[in-house]
Formats: C-alpha cells, structure tokens, sequence
C-alpha cells in the first residue's frame, strides 16, 4: 500500500463497459480523464476500451497521460478490442478477476466509482469494504453524475441508521456531482491528510 501521507499519483475508476443511455455519463469520464491528464495522475482501470470504461483511458491518453489497464484473459474479447489495447501505457492481464482488483487496488492511490453496472457496484463495495475492516485508508469517490448513485447512498444510509454498518467513520466516501471537481478534492484531500500528519480526511454529503 501507498503511504497514505505521500502525493496523489494514481487513480483506480471503477466504471461500466457500456456507454449507458444518458450521454452525460461518457462525457463526465472524458472530462475525468481529461482532468486526471492534466494533473499527471495515472489512470488505473480495468482494461476495458468499450464504453465508459474506454471514454475515461481516451481522455487521459487525449492529454498526454499515463494509463494502465488490468484485465483478466477471458474478458479481453467481450470489453476491448486489441488495436485499442495497445494504445494503452501499461497493460496487464490477470488470470482471473480476484488477481485483477487486487493489482488496482495496490497500483491505486484513490478510487473514484463513475456509473456503471453490477461489476462496478460489488468493485466499489468490496473496496468500502476493506476500509471499513482497517485494510486501506485511501480515499473513495463517488461521481454521481446525474444522480446516477443517489439510490446507493440512500441505501448505505438506510444501513447505518439499522446498525449494521460498524466503523461508519472509515468509509465515508467523497460524493461529489461534477466531473471536474473530482481530481481538485482528492488532491485537497491530500493535502489536508499531510498537514494532519497522515490522517485521512473525510468529506461527505450524505
């Protein structure tokens, strides 16, 4: 893991292999990785060059910045096309899908959950997961572009107030609506973890 004091420099996004029907879901993961580009963080994702998943790598690779793919073999067929592989920066294939999130979760400094479907669901869910059981401190976003994960927060607090969520404090996400301002609060965050001497920052709208 990275220490948690040292600077933002890579970014795991969960997202879906499909476009989804509201356009402003493909356009909030360009504008994502847009901003990730400029700000010389390296996109960690799952390899996927179709939908969401390709319209975030795109925009990074758009603006001159780094992107590393981690897809298990069996999926490479149903979510990329190989020309569209080699474009990336790094590109590793896994052997199943437990190897996959765990090389995201070592390589990533954040995680950020733009809309997508059950895979991006249980992704995002198993990393809240860790934090809650003390395994990572690193900060976790999710873009509710359009209102896409009200649902998902409306649900997690329906949890809480029925007490089965213990340790409630460690797995507050970032929630934050517009695209452009996820890279600024995880990089405020940072910085207001270091000048607290490591201590994770919590920001949440829930």
């Amino acid at each position: 893991m990275n220490d948690e004091t040292m600077p933002i420099r890579a970014i795991c996004v969960y997202c879906g292999s499909q476009p989804g029907r509201d356009s402003a879901y493909i356009n909030a993961a360009r504008v994502l990785g847009q901003s990730m580009a400029a700000n010389h963080l390296r996109l960690v994702y799952g390899g996927g060059t179709k939908g969401i998943m390709g319209a975030v790598a795109s925009g990074v690779l758009a603006g001159g910045g780094r992107v590393t793919g981690i897809i298990p073999q069996f999926l490479i067929d149903m979510e990329a096309t190989r020309h569209s592989l080699g474009q990336l920066s790094e590109l590793i294939v896994t052997a199943d899908m437990h190897e996959r999130k765990h090389k995201m979760f070592e390589r990533a400094d954040a995680f950020v959950a733009l809309p997508g479907g059950i895979g991006t669901l249980e992704e995002i869910v198993e990393i809240m997961t860790w934090a809650q059981l003390g395994r990572h401190r690193k900060p976790i976003v999710f873009a509710n572009i359009a209102g896409f994960w009200d649902p998902m927060l409306k649900l997690m607090r329906h949890m809480a107030d029925a007490g089965f969520v213990h340790a409630a404090h460690l797995i507050q996400p970032i929630v934050i609506d517009e695209p452009d301002q996820i890279v600024p609060a995880l990089i405020d965050h940072w910085a207001g973890a270091v000048e607290r001497g490591g201590e994770a920052a919590i920001i949440a709208r829930l």
